[in-house]
């Protein structure tokens, strides 16, 4: 499960994918740009697996929200299905107990049917989310007890401004770093994150940093919207240590 530190990129399609893994990233996170996570349609989770090289992982979600649990597990499975090696789940607006009620079907469900396949509970530090579940003292410890691969920190509204490292200080997400790997599990994190931030949270110990606005060209769409593009994606990937 954990080894070297990987660089995410989201990526709308398989075109974009391609950009990704010629820039040097690790991870293709198939997704539509449109909110948190950006649920994609399976289809083209299944193309982006067959145009990517077979080295390189691909992850998706099923949404931030979760409104029904065996609906929840039809969707985790259906990705799967589709060509996801790596799945992220959003629990927003869940209290712990809630988050690992449903947390632990969604991992036993994947694994049942695809044993080697990784699943991530994806939780948020915004305030109005934070106020269900706190990310920092809650996340590691509902990844550990779900019996999940890891869990991703990202940022809810990408619409006002803020990134990851408006809501943490280093030392903070050093010490969730920290705490996951002392559980033995896969610390991400995520949320409007910069070229120039990266060293910093390299520095941490993170496993899995994801990123999509700092990998599109500027001035073709607005900022998530723009186009990922291999020598942009090969300046993030030069900061890994």
């Amino acid at each position: 499960m954990r080894g070297r530190q990987r660089l995410l990129v989201s990526v709308r399609g398989p075109n974009e994918a391609l950009s990704a893994a010629k820039g040097g990233a690790h991870i293709a996170d198939v997704e539509f740009p449109g909110s948190a996570l950006g649920t994609p349609y399976p289809a083209n989770v299944a193309r982006v697996r067959k145009r990517v090289p077979p080295k390189m992982a691909v992850s998706t979600n099923i949404g931030e929200k979760q409104t029904d649990r065996a609906s929840a597990c039809q969707a985790a499975l259906g990705i799967a299905t589709a060509g996801a090696d790596l799945i992220k789940c959003g629990l927003a607006e869940l209290s712990p107990d809630a988050a690992e009620y449903l947390g632990r079907t969604l991992v036993r469900t994947v694994k049942a049917w695809f044993p080697k396949k990784g699943v991530y509970p994806a939780v948020f530090p915004d305030k109005e989310m934070s106020r269900f579940f706190d990310p920092l003292k809650d996340g590691p410890k509902l990844a550990k007890r779900i019996r999940a691969d890891g869990i991703l920190i990202d940022t809810f509204r990408k619409d006002i401004g803020k990134g990851l490292t408006d809501y943490y200080a280093l030392g903070e997400l050093r010490k969730f770093v920290s705490d996951c790997h002392r559980r033995d599990v896969e610390a991400w994190l995520a949320g409007s994150i910069t070229l120039e931030e990266l060293p910093d949270l390299w520095s941490t110990g993170v496993d899995v940093i994801c990123v999509r606005g700092a990998a599109c060209a500027k001035g073709k769409g607005a900022e998530r919207f723009g186009s990922v593009r291999a020598d942009i994606v090969a300046k993030l990937a030069s900061t890994i240590p």
